[in-house]
Order: structure tokens, then sequence, then C-alpha cells
């Protein structure tokens, strides 16, 4: 591999894409994915500080239902109390660091799996044996640390930050835009957990254009994408970005069942397409969304954190258990085709940024938000100020 430019060298020339217009923007320098000096800078001031999804509230409906999840390295777990709430705590043992949970389930409680210390739905410490000669003990002192929680939209949102914005201020001009849909009623129907090998920034921004859906997507999506339909918002905005498109009238998924009644005129067949800061994004459709939620390991892999939900009047209609299931195995595999095909691009833009001959191109206007994304990682880091 080449020698890398050194980090503030990157930071200038991200900071200088990002601060021009769209029309004069190219991406970013292909060592700011290569860079563990950036790697680790975007640990303490991107992902020790945003917002992250663990996914949708909605994917632990009842009491004691839990997800786990990583934010910047720690293990922590989402679980829903007795009372309804939905709660996250670090998911280490009090006493010897042993990690409690994993995956996802239902239990009334939480059992150590190294020495069966136990805490209540509620983090507290409830059981702990052969503790009665240690002086220092004191149970009911005992306690998992709880790491800040909100619900916006039915999605769950964490972060490590105290003084983090709330998520609903930051994303109040959103929700104009998807409120429509009311997503937080979708069912979920899949969740699953990857790794890429890429970076997880090279995720995002493919995710986040339109651009490559005709061609790489040609076998799946990309055959009902309109590219003239493609819209984006007039402002800038510092916790997400989006689009709206529309998807042709063949297409399989992506259009409002006879059933809704929320949805007129275009918005029938217009999907939005947000990307939450730093690494949470979903098509949110008529009848369906599907979400990634990105975890960086390290440079050059990613924890792809993968779901679907169906709009709650297309699940009413599914009709009987082998019929439902049949149908979201389908609906599945799908998307998961569509993954694959996203996969294999930015595994290959990985490897091309590590070429000595790679070099930063010019940017459409249908990666827009590309350019956004810029601007909000120069302001994160330290490269600049938004425009």
């Amino acid at each position: 591999m080449r020698p890398l430019p050194t980090a503030p060298d990157l930071l200038s020339h991200l900071a200088t894409v990002a601060d021009g217009p769209l029309e004069h923007a190219t991406g970013a320098h292909p060592a700011l994915y290569l860079s563990e000096e950036i790697a680790a800078l975007e640990t303490d001031t991107i992902f020790r500080r945003d917002w992250h999804c663990p996914g949708l509230a909605a994917e632990i409906p009842n009491p004691g239902d839990y997800l786990t999840f990583t934010i910047a390295g720690d293990p922590v777990f989402c679980i829903r109390d007795r009372t309804g709430i939905v709660r996250t705590y670090a998911n280490v043992c009090r006493h010897r660091m042993m990690q409690l949970l994993e995956g996802t389930g239902c239990t009334s409680r939480i059992v150590c799996p190294y020495h069966a210390w136990t805490y209540d739905l509620n983090g507290r410490l409830i059981g702990a044996g052969h503790m009665e000669y240690t002086a220092s003990f004191d149970r009911k002192a005992i306690c998992l640390p709880e790491i800040r929680t909100e619900i916006w939209n039915g999605w769950i949102y964490v972060t490590l930050d105290p003084e983090a914005e709330p998520v609903a201020e930051t994303l109040a001009p959103l929700d104009a835009v998807v409120s429509r849909y009311g997503m937080a009623h979708y069912v979920p129907v899949v969740r699953e957990d990857h790794v890429w090998n890429t970076n997880w920034k090279l995720l995002t921004e493919n995710f986040m254009e339109g651009y490559h859906l005709p061609v790489a997507h040609k076998a799946t999506v990309g055959a009902w994408f309109p590219v003239e339909k493609t819209a984006f918002p007039d402002t800038t905005h510092d916790g997400f970005t989006y689009q709206t498109f529309m998807k042709a009238g063949n297409a399989t998924y992506g259009q409002a069942h006879a059933d809704n009644t929320a949805l007129e005129g275009e918005w029938r067949n217009t999907s939005v397409l947000p990307t939450v800061f730093p690494a949470h994004m979903y098509v949110l459709a008529p009848d369906h969304l599907w979400y990634l939620s990105l975890r960086p390991r390290g440079i050059g892999q990613v924890d792809v954190r993968f779901g679907v939900a169906l709009a709650p009047e297309v699940d009413a209609m599914l009709g009987v258990a082998d019929e439902r299931a049949a149908w979201i195995a389908d609906l599945t595999a799908f998307f998961e085709h569509v993954n694959t095909e996203d996969r294999a691009v930015v595994e290959g833009i990985y490897a091309g940024a590590c070429s000595s001959h790679a070099a930063p191109g010019p940017l459409s206007w249908l990666e827009r938000e590309i350019h956004d994304f810029q601007k909000y990682l120069s302001r994160r880091l330290g490269g600049g100020a938004l425009s």
C-alpha cells in the first residue's frame, strides 16, 4: 500500500470538497477510508458522541425482549422493561466483566453466564451467591450502567454522550417527510447481522446514492428506478440527509396496498431514503421498509445489521402462517440479493481505494447525499463548517 497522507492533510482536502458547491464536488481522498488515524478520530468524535440505531422498537415488543448491539466497541443491550419502556444497558457484568447477553431473545431476568449474578429488567442486581463474606459488597448499590435511549418514529436510538441533542430535535425536519408513512406501526419480519470487508463510509455512501441503481442493481431494484424522479431537500441538515424517489408501475415492492388510506397521489408509489448520520440508513416505502445499521471494525471491516418490516396492511393480508412465511421468504431473498449486489460493489471500491492509482472523481447530481455526508464528516472531524 502506498504511504498515506497525514490526517490533517486528509481533513483539509475533505473540508475543501465539503465547503464547495455540489457541481464542483469530488469524492473524498481514498486515504480517508484507509487511515488508522482517521478511524481513531471517528471513534472519538463520531461514534462515541452521535446517535446509533440498534433496530426497531417493534423488534422487542414484549417485556423481557432484548437485542444486543455495540457502540464504538462497547457492548450494550436494549431491553423492554415491565412497564413497556425500552432501555439500554452496558452488556457487562459488574462482577468480573463477563458479557451478559448475546444475540436476541426474551428473558425475565438477566443472568451472567459466568457466576450467575442476576439483574432485573431495570438493571438492578437482585442475586449474587456466595458474597456473604465480602465486606465491601452491597447488592442494593449495584446496577448496570444505563445508556441514553430515545425512540423516534419507531426506531431505537442510543448514544454514549449525555449531552447529545435529542433525536426528536435533530430529526424534526425529517419527521415532516416520513411521518405520513406511520413507520412506527410497520411489522418487523427479518433481522440479520453480517460482516462486510469494506470501510463503513464507503458502504454509507453507496446506500445513500441512486446513481448506481440502474447499473449495479439492474437485476433487482434498478429496474424500477426512474432516475428523473429523484428529488432532494433544499436544505442541508446537520444530522441527516435524504432523497425521495418513485417506483415504476411494474415494481413488485414499493407501491401502497389498496387498504392504505393514509397516502395519496404520488406518495402512494414514492419511497424516502434517509441516512441518519453517522450510520443508520433505510428505504421507507408505502408497503415496507428495510434498513442497515453499521458499526466499523477498524478500517477494513464493518458490522452490518440488516432488517425488513412490512406496512401493517401488507402484513394483515398475508393470511395463514404457511402463506405468510412463503411471502416473507420471497421478500427476504429479494433484499438479500440487493445486499449481495451492494456488497460486491463496496468491497470492490475498498480494494480499489488501496490502489496506488486511486483518485477521487467528480460527483453526479444523483450523489448529492454523498456531498451532504462529506459536510457532516468535515464538521465532526474538525475540517470545516456547515455551508
